[in-house]
């Protein structure tokens, strides 16, 4: 089978880590396909941050994997051939992808031979995994404005007390603040436990002023 990949670098060295896999071929590109590789392929990962600018027309009913943590199907009515997948840093390498699809078929025959275990979830924003992420890193943000401790404590004790890889303000730093903070504000229209905290808002809009 081959698939295109659209993604940085970084989530393309995910793809291929740790568990390989040998009955796929991957183009990997840091852009979308153009024409004849529509035609020249089996199935899509579009890992770069969504945009409801694509046309998802050109796939020709081809499976296409989205990156699209926050965002979900049913709001922008896509075509039965377009799936969900955490495309977030970190999460391209673990070994079961969580996957919101309506195409759950196909997409079970694609993975048969893959080096990945899918776990269908609902099409709801965040997925399961990243709502736990993020959770856990806007809790560290409230003990961070209460002055309980600072960014590498908190860090340290995450990992020693709970055998985490990587402590929040670690992930917040693989991830990106910007990615937390949307999904968090999502989450929160239906259930205020999701509102981020006032540290977390705080240092999400500092660093969009140093984008400007």
């Amino acid at each position: 089978m081959k698939i295109f990949v659209y993604g940085n670098e970084e989530q393309q060295n995910e793809i291929v880590s740790n568990f390989p896999a040998a009955d796929f071929i991957f183009s990997f590109k840091n852009r979308l396909p153009e024409s004849d590789e529509y035609k020249n392929h089996d199935a899509f990962l579009i890992l770069s941050d969504f945009s409801d600018a694509m046309d998802f027309t050109l796939y020709e009913n081809k499976p296409v994997l989205i990156n699209a943590v926050t965002e979900t199907l049913s709001v922008f009515n896509f075509p039965s051939n377009i799936s969900r997948i955490n495309g977030w840093p970190g999460f391209l390498q673990r070994e079961v992808w969580e996957i919101a699809s309506h195409d759950g078929e196909r997409i079970e025959n694609i993975f048969k031979n893959f080096s990945r275990r899918i776990f269908f979830v609902k099409d709801e924003p965040g997925f399961v995994a990243p709502r736990v992420i993020s959770m856990i890193i806007n809790e560290a943000f409230f003990a961070l404005g209460e002055n309980v401790s600072s960014n590498e404590q908190i860090d340290l004790a995450m990992k020693l007390g709970t055998n985490y890889p990587l402590g929040p303000f670690e992930w917040v730093q693989k991830i990106g603040i910007e990615k937390i903070y949307s999904l968090l504000k999502k989450l929160s229209e239906k259930e205020e436990r999701y509102l981020p905290a006032p540290a977390l808002v705080k240092r999400f809009f500092q660093q969009q002023q140093t984008m400007l």
